[in-house]
């Protein structure tokens, strides 16, 4: 920590969760993909958009690729879509799903990380599963992806994916979402495992407590440069992927930074940069704003829609 030492106590204090965050991510991801290392190329249909790389370079085992995965790799965010398979099965009240799902929206359309509101958004989170033993949810994680998730793969993005799995290189999700739902999605989709946030376990059940912070914002090119230290990989060959000016540290890791699906702000930011884009969405105006899965849940859907669509207006 001696290096940190010209920040202020509070940014210091910040830029040591990160780490510790990221550090943990990276160290659950490489657990979790020894487990399914075997297939990691299971289940890539050849559904695809024609968009791919012009690189990766075959058998070049000294770069990876990550992936953000809300808006990125799958259309919504997966924490809204685990939320909704959670509330099917009375894991917490309507109100509570409510409060949870405003809560990520004033965030996606604030675009800003408020201490006090990320504060606020990690306890709601956390509360609904302490208790819960960790093997229960990586259960209902197989049974929500098939239910919310399969169907809501950006085809376009997997084709990337694909691309860097066929020429031998590592792939990796590097979500906020909690590892463990990551982790599901990563194998379903054939990856190589998912860097996510990591909620604290004792022998096996949730204590409602975070490992460091969210994987989110520094928090990734945290996990992202751990994880390439422990696979000795060279970040100036590596690829990033990400649709949100959030993860602009991640990208500005490695050496082929790709926009996709991009935010107005990263738009800007990679076209200044000359980044690579890729948008796979079918309208201009659909779903910029990282949210679909909230349209189950009746008249909230209807809020947040005009929500956005005043905000962006108002631009």
């Amino acid at each position: 920590m001696a290096a940190l030492g010209w920040l202020t106590p509070r940014r210091r204090s910040s830029t040591a969760r990160s780490v510790l965050a990221g550090e943990a991510a990276a160290e659950a991801a490489r657990k979790t993909s020894q487990q399914f290392e075997a297939d990691a190329r299971a289940g890539t249909d050849a559904d695809t958009a024609p968009a791919e790389p012009d690189f990766p370079v075959f058998g070049d085992v000294s770069a990876a690729a990550f992936f953000d995965l809300d808006n990125t790799v799958m259309q919504g965010a997966a924490i809204f879509h685990f939320g909704r398979g959670l509330y099917k099965r009375k894991f917490f009240q309507r109100r509570e799903l409510a409060r949870f799902a405003w809560q990520q929206t004033w965030f996606r359309i604030a675009g800003v990380e408020d201490p006090e509101h990320m504060q606020d958004v990690r306890e709601s989170a956390l509360s609904i599963v302490k208790g819960h033993r960790v093997s229960e949810l990586m259960s209902i994680g197989e049974e929500i992806y098939d239910e919310y998730m399969a169907d809501r793969i950006w085809p376009g993005t997997r084709a990337l994916a694909q691309a860097h799995l066929d020429a031998g290189q590592k792939v990796w999700l590097v979500t906020a979402a909690p590892v463990e739902t990551a982790t599901i999605i990563a194998r379903r989709l054939g990856l190589t495992g998912a860097l996510g946030t990591v909620a604290e376990s004792v022998d096996g059940v949730y204590t409602g407590r975070l490992v460091g912070e969210p994987l989110h914002g520094p928090a990734k090119a945290e996990a992202v440069r751990a994880l390439a230290g422990a696979e000795n990989l060279d970040l100036s060959r590596c690829a990033a992927y990400s649709d949100s000016h959030n993860d602009i540290p991640m990208l500005s890791l490695v050496g082929h930074p790709y926009a996709i699906n991009p935010d107005t702000k990263l738009r800007k930011h990679a076209r200044e940069r000359d980044w690579r884009l890729r948008d796979y969405r079918t309208g201009r105006k659909a779903a910029k704003v990282g949210i679909p899965a909230a349209a189950g849940v009746g008249a909230l859907a209807g809020g947040t829609a005009a929500a956005v669509a005043l905000h962006r207006r108002r631009r």
